[in-house]
């Protein structure tokens, strides 16, 4: 599964229309918002820094909940935009998901330990269960 990581408004519009999940390095505007979601209509998770997700308006929070879009706070720890544009989140992950889920842990536990190990937000854990493998 990947993060695809957008660091500038102007990158928005060069997306790939099938975009599940993205990451915005920077503080978005509605008009972003709205953008993003006009470029990627498959568009399923939006994430933003934790700093960024207080200036968010209510009307966009409203508009993805409309649109059944996911918007998590979190980072891509490590990631060098230079190098890659997406952020693979490692196969250890799914792994580690897969055998909790096996001995029965709870949903919580899950998220919490995976969270802590893979320093993934506990909101971004909780949707990548919801997908049965690493697309």
């Amino acid at each position: 599964m990947k993060i695809r990581v957008v660091s500038s408004r102007e990158e928005i519009f060069t997306l790939n229309p099938n975009e599940r999940i993205v990451h915005l390095a920077f503080r978005p505007s509605n008009k972003d918002i709205f953008g993003l979601v006009e470029t990627c209509p498959k568009i399923e998770v939006i994430q933003l820094p934790k700093s960024y997700m207080a200036t968010v308006s209510k009307s966009i929070e409203m508009f993805l909940g409309m649109q059944r879009i996911q918007l998590l706070e979190g980072d891509v720890w490590g990631h060098r935009k230079d190098l890659n544009e997406y952020y693979n989140i490692p196969s250890s992950v799914f792994e580690k998901i897969k055998m909790m889920k096996t001995e029965g842990k709870s949903t919580e536990d899950i998220e919490t330990k995976v969270s802590r190990e893979s320093k993934l937000n506990p909101e971004m854990v909780a949707y990548i269960m919801t997908k049965e493998a690493p697309a």
